[in-house]
């Protein structure tokens, strides 16, 4: 199971690119948050909308479709422009989203929050195609995928931060029942995210561009394999897995009386959550020692068992499941997309853009089980994720025996 001893003394961050990483790194906590306060505003507006499950669930679709049309717009901009433009750029974007919100205020039409989120979206999409391939970029190929896992762990801080202060500010029982003004947090969102943009507009980022001579592993300068759009499909099936679970995790733990929307959100967040940037840290860890699709391989049988559960009816052990869920599917993402762009030499760019694409399935995802969920019960909507699980599962399971045949 164990690398060689070689594996274990490479740094995950080559000393040069120390700054860059913390720099970059801060992007991942920020759009962590961002992306977290709608798990929160989907039950908040059930409740106080009085909106169906799979209508609240428009909120991810806007935000996830976004990614989808803007993925190879971003890609190409950030190869024409740079890295650092791309951030600015996508910074930009973010801040003045948030900021759209201030008309919005309290409002209790639903579809007036969509327009600000799909603003947003488009900005998130540039920032983590900027940002996703340049962290494997700063070291050792070798230890791509667990430096990766390291800046995506505090993509889950910057989630635990984000439905932890989302949850109480929503569901704070001391506003007398009134509907929470939208506007606020966001504008304090917008404010911090344009102020980090002045910072990236004074500091200058090392530009890494991979050289056109590289070799890749298709030997041709304009194709990817199949390896690299199973991985694309792979992506895809964990978004939808990962997004849906999100989005629902509050109504499977308040709609037979078990938690109170109050409670449930402070479980999402320290709970599952907590547990979802752990996996990441102790992923990014074992992954100097151990090859990371035999660990992708264990959290996977691992997602497939939990969600299983999930589903089944176990009282209190299926809500257990759900959330031990999170420390199994932490390294997913970072580890396909790793997994996934290795070896591709000048074609990595341009796989980064149509792996950000595969985000689109966090659109997808919320809706099918929404509508599951309105239809049958909120236990059976899990077969959504589960179905995504599996289709990561299948892809671990090539990559570690083709891995092990090319041994």
């Amino acid at each position: 199971m164990q690398r060689n001893d070689k594996y274990a003394k490479i740094s995950l961050v080559a000393k040069e690119y120390i700054f860059p990483f913390i720099l970059i790194t801060s992007l991942f906590f920020m759009w962590g948050g961002a992306r977290a306060v709608m798990d929160v505003l989907n039950k908040h507006f059930q409740l106080s909308m009085g909106v169906t499950k799979t209508h609240s669930a428009l909120m991810q679709a806007v935000v996830y479709g976004a990614y989808f049309l803007m993925a190879l717009p971003a890609g190409m901009m950030i190869r024409k422009m740079g890295t650092r433009m791309g951030i600015i750029i996508g910074l930009l974007l973010f801040g003045c989203g948030s900021l759209l919100f201030l008309p919005v205020g309290n409002n209790t039409v639903f579809e007036y929050v969509l327009f600000p989120l799909f603003i947003i979206g488009c900005g998130l999409v540039i920032l983590e195609t900027a940002a996703n391939p340049y962290v494997t970029l700063l070291g050792d190929p070798r230890t791509a995928a667990g430096r990766l896992n390291l800046a995506q762990s505090f993509n889950g801080l910057g989630s635990i931060t984000g439905v932890l202060l989302g949850g109480q500010f929503f569901f704070n029982e001391s506003n007398g029942g009134e509907a929470a003004d939208i506007s606020i947090p966001y504008s304090i969102i917008g404010i911090i995210v344009l102020c980090v943009a002045l910072c990236f507009i004074k500091v200058k980022l090392p530009e890494l561009i991979l050289s056109p001579k590289e070799p890749t592993r298709t030997h041709s300068s304009n194709k990817l394999g199949k390896y690299f759009y199973f991985g694309f499909i792979a992506l895809i099936c964990y978004e939808i897995a990962e997004i849906s679970i999100n989005t629902f995790f509050i109504n499977y733990m308040t709609d037979d009386g078990f938690l109170t929307p109050n409670a449930a959100s402070l479980l999402l967040s320290i709970g599952g959550l907590g547990l979802f940037m752990l996996g990441r840290f102790g992923g990014s860890a074992l992954m100097r020692r151990i090859a990371s699709e035999k660990i992708l391989l264990a959290c996977a049988i691992g997602t497939v068992i939990t969600m299983t559960c999930a589903m089944l009816p176990l009282g209190i052990f299926s809500k257990y499941a759900v959330i031990l869920c999170y420390i199994f599917e932490s390294i997913m993402f970072p580890t396909i997309f790793a997994l996934s762009i290795s070896r591709l030499g000048n074609l990595t760019e341009r796989a980064s853009s149509i792996l950000m694409m595969s985000v689109v399935g966090g659109a997808v995802g919320p809706l099918a089980m929404g509508w599951v969920g309105d239809n049958f019960s909120i236990s059976a909507a899990f077969a959504v994720p589960l179905c995504g699980f599996i289709v990561v599962l299948a892809f671990a399971w090539y990559t570690v025996a083709k891995q092990h045949s090319s041994n």
